[in-house]
């Protein structure tokens, strides 16, 4: 679980500060030398992560701040947790507060999700991973959650793999047409290649790309998938999976599942911010 870059965490903390600052409610009534503290409380059980998302937070509000974390990302946790500690100016923590939770609600939420995908798909060949349906501008915080709840990252963006999808194939003509285009260029980043029907596998298998999705595919197709592929290409299940339904495609044989819901459907997870009395 590779903790994103600074500048990318600061950059996702500096447009939500920017959101809600100034905070005139705190400005007016405690003075910039008060100092305090505050907990993070957990309120449901789940599985940690964003803890260095709100550690910025506070450390871009008071250069002084001190942030622990009680917990590590990517542990479950319980109802009645302390998570994690941190002590600056009361100003800095009353202004963080709402960014800081948002920001670990979310990316625990996340996390939480992927635990109880991954968890399903137990003891199969598949592992679980995220797609690019994330929070415009939180990409970075989503991503990390998903590797914090033991999920794989699919691509980042549109740069780092070559995906030839639905309306690729049909403007271009075939799939043999898009393939011999993108070989053209030189590129040396992956090939996946999306298929409807076990017509376009059959194509697909031909070009030998690194992995071919699965679009939408019943079980049994899946599993006739499984048995051309013969092991030849890596394949990846793709749309409307559930958490219901995540085991019976993991046990068709393919090697990936991808879900969208882990990070376009976010049920947070609850957690508070405490500050100690004076």
């Amino acid at each position: 679980m590779a903790l994103p870059p600074t500048s990318l965490i600061r950059d996702i903390v500096d447009r939500a500060l920017g959101e809600d600052l100034p905070d005139i409610t705190a400005d007016a009534i405690f003075g910039p030398e008060e100092r305090g503290s505050a907990f993070f409380l957990v309120k449901e059980d789940g599985v940690l992560a964003g803890l260095p998302f709100a550690e910025a937070v506070f450390e871009m509000l008071d250069e002084g701040a001190r942030f622990r974390a009680l917990v590590e990302d990517g542990s479950a946790v319980k109802k009645g947790d302390r998570v994690a500690e941190v002590e600056a100016s009361v100003r800095a923590l009353l202004s963080g507060e709402r960014t800081a939770l948002n920001l670990v609600q979310r990316a625990s939420g996340i996390a939480s999700a992927t635990r109880r995908f991954v968890d399903a798909v137990a003891g199969t060949r598949a592992v679980i991973l995220d797609t690019r349906k994330t929070a415009p501008g939180l990409r970075a915080l989503d991503k990390y959650a998903v590797a914090a709840g033991g999920g794989t990252n699919h691509r980042h963006g549109l740069h780092d793999m070559f995906l030839v999808k639905n309306n690729h194939i049909d403007r271009a003509g075939s799939i043999e047409a898009v393939v011999r285009r993108i070989r053209g260029t030189g590129r040396p980043q992956k090939l996946m290649i999306e298929v409807r029907d076990l017509r376009e596998l059959d194509e697909a298998l031909a070009e030998t790309p690194d992995f071919i999705l699965l679009d939408n595919m019943d079980l049994e197709t899946m599993c006739e998938a499984v048995r051309r592929s013969g092991g030849r290409v890596p394949l990846e299940a793709s749309g409307g999976v559930t958490l219901e339904s995540v085991r019976a495609i993991a046990e068709t044989g393919v090697d990936r599942i991808s879900v969208g819901a882990l990070t376009h459907t976010v049920d947070a997870l609850d957690i508070s911010m405490r500050i100690e009395k004076s």
